[in-house]
């Protein structure tokens, strides 16, 4: 059965090859044979596909066919053994359908199937493990030191951020300033850095004073990042991003297996 027919793609096949081999043809005869048939009736074209078989060193044209196209095709077969061996096959294509619809190799596939998802599921974490430690660095020393000789606003740092690969807006990386502490969430201090954050040097502000035609004078306050502040800010938001592709990647794959 096993020199027969094979499974391919979740279907049982056999080849040219294998044909004219078992029926005492010439393969090129086999070929034309095939040939003439999908040139007769363009249906036939799905039941046979173009292939390649290597014969010492060198790559010859072979057919691919499943029961359907073997049948159509070895229906014009004659001669004294044409029947027993258009019965080999057909008993070999029914053996290898009952084989493949056991309970036993369903499960057998099915463990494959699972082994195979969970090790292309590790590779995909490896890869981009090693695709965010290649982009850090870029990120944490290139960028940032690049930046900071100088106070930036807030929406520059979300430009440098978008630069090496992640997509935050300025209103975005506000929301994350705030919810990691780094920024006060309400009152009249709402978007100021908060005490701890002064403390640690991440941030300046900024007076402006504006006077206007009627004499009044309006003081207004702006967040800048400082220097030490970028470069912070940038290891504190890459470590976190790189936690929740790691995390996010994890859930997947345990969703799916």
């Amino acid at each position: 059965m096993k020199e027969l027919v094979k499974t391919d793609n979740g279907q049982i096949v056999t080849t040219s090859l294998l044909v004219a081999e078992k029926f005492g043809k010439e393969h090129r005869h086999v070929l034309d044979a095939i040939r003439n048939l999908v040139a007769e009736n363009s249906a036939a074209t799905s039941l046979f596909v173009r292939s390649e078989y290597e014969n010492r060193g060198k790559m010859y044209p072979m057919f691919i066919m499943n029961k359907d196209g073997f049948s159509l095709l070895v229906m014009g077969f004659t001669g004294s053994q044409a029947l027993q061996f258009k019965m080999e096959f057909i008993n070999a294509f029914n053996k290898m359908e009952e084989m493949l619809n056991s309970d036993d190799y369903i499960l057998q596939r099915s463990q494959e199937i699972l082994v195979r998802r969970i090790d292309e599921e590790r590779q995909k974490r490896l890869e981009a493990e090693a695709i965010i430690k290649r982009q850090a660095p870029k990120v944490l020393f290139a960028d940032a030191v690049a930046t900071s000789d100088r106070s930036v606003l807030v929406a520059e740092l979300a430009k440098i951020i978008n630069q090496n690969g992640v997509n935050v807006g300025q209103n975005r990386l506000f929301v994350w300033l705030r919810e990691n502490g780094f920024l006060c969430s309400r009152g009249e201090y709402y978007n100021q850095p908060t005490q701890h954050a002064m403390d640690l040097g991440l941030f300046e502000l900024k007076k402006t004073t504006i006077t206007k035609p009627n004499g009044t004078i309006l003081v207004g306050t702006t967040t800048k990042v400082t220097g030490k502040g970028q470069i912070y800010l940038l290891n504190k938001f890459f470590e976190g991003y790189r936690e929740k592709r790691l995390n996010k990647i994890i859930s997947k794959a345990k969703v799916e297996y």
